[in-house]
């Protein structure tokens, strides 16, 4: 069952229409191979090419008998060619067509795929840029660190995004490949040439020694590289989630006019389409493994893999393309809240600058060991509620030893942790924008 809430291009891709359609692709290309070698007549040829296609209908109706959807399909299109058909298929085995229709259509999949992520890495490029200087609390361990900038986190999912475009290149490399070798892949009944040439004809490479099937890392690759795009997206999901909790609310998801976030508390604006893209990215993991599952089969090949395939082939890849459109979507239109960001930067009352009050005294020849004492001493006094941290710093004879006022005053500046922001922004997008 194709999945709701998929684009047309992408769920169009499993539909029974075009799966049998990439079928008969596969099964013109080997006629026209056998055609080049004299093996099927020219005028054969030109009928099978004239008169060849399909009714899913009647396939159904066929494979209710047969039990047998190739033989059904090619049942079917018989019925249509007439006495020639009986040149199409000549010496292939079903797994033939399966394995490379099925990467006709994982190619495709993953074509829109790395659409969707190029589209949202330029979402997630003029955010970065939009708040560039936005001072936000960096927190490590969900514990105020050191100040940073919203634009450098959205850099970083940038960043990530141009890795998975590279890994759904790889994987779409790797999984454009077909065979067309026979039963065991041993070209018992086909010539090497035909499937040379067919899957040249089709943009595929062929493997180089094959069994009945193509073999499933392949397969577990690209399902991998899926998980791994649906795994960004939860990352940066999750940190939405956080930055929109009630007590944190430095960002959050855009709330539309007569959006409704709970059917008993009216006040409640809940971050709905993170939660929804957390869920979906478990469900792509899954089929990670069920891929990987798919690698070891019985001998030259047996039919377990091809019912978890039917599932996880249309289900992951709308599933990736449905979350890649949510994320952009979440991202563009996400409402950020830079007073709120300072506000809560407050609340620690300048702990967080304590790294460099401890430098300072290093500076100044105080061991690392004894710095690092006398500046957690009088950090620990703010967590107690006993001051802010420049006071009770100020206050200190042992600091006051080695520093002047002045030198703490220029502690809390917060300039120090975002002057190297546009070397970061150069690395990560190369020329200024």
């Amino acid at each position: 069952m194709i999945p709701r809430y998929s684009r047309p291009e992408m769920s169009r891709i499993w539909e029974p229409e075009n799966r049998f359609r990439q079928w008969l692709c596969v099964e013109l290309a080997a006629c026209e191979a056998w055609g080049k070698l004299g093996r099927i007549p020219k005028k054969s040829i030109a009928t099978i090419f004239k008169k060849a296609r399909f009714d899913v209908a009647r396939i159904d109706e066929i494979e209710k008998t047969v039990k047998h959807d190739v033989i059904a399909f090619l049942t079917c299109v018989a019925e249509f060619v007439g006495p020639d058909s009986r040149f199409v298929h000549i010496g292939l085995t079903s797994s033939d067509v399966l394995d490379t229709s099925l990467a006709l259509m994982l190619r495709e999949a993953a074509d829109i795929i790395i659409g969707g992520i190029k589209a949202m890495m330029e979402v997630l490029k003029d955010r970065a840029y939009e708040h560039k200087n936005t001072v936000m609390m960096g927190r490590s361990h969900g514990v105020h660190a050191e100040p940073m900038t919203l634009g450098l986190k959205f850099a970083l999912w940038h960043d990530e995004m141009k890795r998975n475009m590279v890994r759904m290149e790889e994987a779409r490399d790797v999984i454009s490949c077909g065979k067309l070798s026979g039963a065991v892949g041993t070209f018992s009944s086909v010539e090497p040439f035909v499937e040379e040439y067919a899957l040249k004809k089709l943009g595929l490479k062929s493997e180089s020694v094959a069994t009945q099937v193509v073999q499933r890392d392949r397969h577990a690759q690209y399902f991998t590289a899926l998980a791994v795009v649906a795994s960004s997206i939860e990352k940066f999901a999750v940190e939405i989630r956080h930055l929109q909790r009630t007590e944190v609310l430095e960002a959050e998801e855009a709330f539309t006019k007569g959006q409704k976030g709970s059917s008993a508390m009216p006040h409640k604006r809940n971050p709905i389409m993170s939660e929804n893209l957390t869920g979906l990215a478990r469900l792509v993991r899954g089929y990670s493994v069920s891929a990987m599952e798919n690698v070891a089969l019985w001998h030259e090949r047996d039919i377990s893999h091809s019912s978890v395939e039917r599932v996880i082939a249309p289900d992951a890849t709308i599933l990736v393309d449905f979350m890649l459109v949510r994320a952009t979507n979440l991202v563009r239109d996400l409402v950020v809240y830079p007073e709120r960001m300072l506000e809560n930067m407050d609340k620690g009352k300048g702990v967080v600058y304590s790294q460099r009050v401890l430098l300072k005294l290093v500076e100044k020849g105080v061991t690392r060991e004894d710095a690092y004492l006398i500046v957690q001493r009088n950090a620990m006094k703010v967590w107690e509620g006993l001051g802010d941290f420049k006071s009770l710093l100020l206050d200190d004879n042992e600091v006051m030893n080695y520093m002047s006022a002045k030198e703490v005053e220029a502690c809390f500046d917060v300039r120090p942790y975002i002057k190297h922001v546009d070397y970061i922004f150069k690395r990560t997008f190369g020329r200024k924008k």
